[in-house]
């Protein structure tokens, strides 16, 4: 099981030990991302389909 507290990048799974992480909130949900992936969320949120709920209907900004 997953300890809540422990942040760690959706893509990559690094955590705040390793690289920075940027908090992204979204539905009421906290998420963390990794600025090497920050890119993805921007421009290919489709990539996230399974990491971050809706993301497959996310439209590139």
């Amino acid at each position: 099981m997953e300890n809540h507290n422990e942040k760690h990048c959706l893509v990559c799974q690094r955590d705040e030990q390793t690289v920075p992480l940027v908090r992204v909130d979204f539905k009421g949900n906290e998420y963390w991302i990794c600025p090497q992936h920050i890119p993805v969320l921007i421009h290919d949120p489709q990539k996230l389909e399974g990491m971050l709920p809706g993301a497959e209907n996310m439209q590139a900004g």
